[in-house]
């Protein structure tokens, strides 16, 4: 049986929840997705758009995974970008540089024209800080603020000191800040729910609750289920850290990482008086806090990481102290169960 979704603000605020039949007999398409979250519905909407026949095999519900559960912000940041463009330089010379440039922005305009073109309801906003944690956090700010206005992005951007970062974001915590209009946030899970729909609109094959058991190999590979098969001429394994296929090829690959997220209740006034320009907020650490409001008001937060692959026996008290320290005049009356809302006053 497929396990049900974790208790959240995205699960209580589907649009639509989504409601496809497991994999039963034996399918044919061009390419078979192994995972139903953001890599493997977007691709198939793209895939579908140009003509290929897909099939999505999930083995939960769609979006399920972090897909559904992240903090909702698309920003052009890239990890490991240096040593990406030190091995892309490899094959393409010095037009390396502006590959990766263009990378780091291309997903906010595929999404703002996907959620346009389909008219997919996600509560999708533009704007985005992020914030200096300590003075030297600065420095590489101004050199990513540089670095957009000589590529042309001159307009979406702004340096912030740490007097004019108040005035954006209502804390005391920070030290000045990047401003960045380009960037997005929006409600994860719906905008995943809302991929699926456009793919199964255009002829795309959609299985939930049919983990994959195994693929079998060959010039026409075979994604096995206890139920059913799919036959496909290619294979596109997108459950991240969620399966246990082709661990030979990919161990060591992929390593678990946890974060959490907790909301609020509506805060009301409260919500404009902290963030006035209703801002997705993240800050410059390694382990970093992040936020944003949501449509109806609360504040979303959410913030430290392990890396141990086991889930936090509570996600509220462990976040808790961070969002009070961040932003005092939420007094926490209430804290409820992990991942839960609780009450500001």
């Amino acid at each position: 049986m497929a396990k049900p979704r974790c208790a959240s603000y995205y699960t209580a605020t589907i649009h639509q929840e989504s409601d496809y039949p497991r994999l039963q007999g034996e399918q044919t398409v061009d390419v078979a997705i192994v995972g139903g979250g953001f890599t493997g519905v977007a691709t198939a909407v793209e895939l579908a758009e140009r003509g290929y026949r897909v099939a999505i095999i999930e083995a939960n519900k769609i979006g399920w995974g972090a897909s559904g559960r992240n903090g909702g912000q698309v920003t052009g940041s890239l990890s490991g970008e240096a040593a990406m463009r030190k091995q892309m330089r490899r094959t393409l010379g010095e037009a390396a540089d502006d590959f990766v440039w263009n990378l780091r922005w291309r997903g906010q305009r595929i999404i703002r024209e996907r959620v346009e073109k389909y008219a997919i309801p996600c509560d999708l906003k533009q704007g985005h800080l992020q914030a200096a944690w300590k003075p030297s956090h600065m420095e590489t700010l101004r050199a990513d603020f540089h670095a957009c206005q000589a590529r042309g992005m001159g307009e979406h951007v702004e340096l912030l000191d740490t007097h004019q970062i108040r005035d954006v974001i209502r804390t005391e915590r920070y030290h000045g800040g990047l401003l960045n209009r380009y960037n997005l946030h929006l409600h994860p899970l719906n905008l995943c729910l809302g991929e699926v729909r456009v793919a199964e609109r255009l002829g795309a094959l959609i299985f939930e609750d049919s983990p994959v058991e195994r693929i079998e190999h060959g010039p026409s590979p075979r994604v096995v289920t206890a139920n059913g098969a799919v036959r496909a001429e290619r294979v596109l394994l997108a459950g991240n850290a969620y399966h246990r296929l082709e661990r030979r090829r990919l161990g060591g690959r992929l390593f678990p990482a946890s974060l959490g997220i907790v909301t609020t209740a509506p805060l009301g006034g409260l919500a404009e008086a902290i963030n006035p320009q209703d801002l997705a907020v993240y800050d410059c650490r390694f382990v970093l806090d992040y936020y944003r409001l949501t449509a109806d008001g609360r504040l979303l937060f959410g913030g430290g990481a392990n890396y141990s692959g086991k889930d936090s026996p509570d996600i509220a008290a462990e976040l808790r102290p961070r969002l009070e320290a961040t932003f005092p005049q939420l007094a926490v009356r209430r804290s409820t169960t992990p991942g839960r809302a609780w009450r500001a006053s």
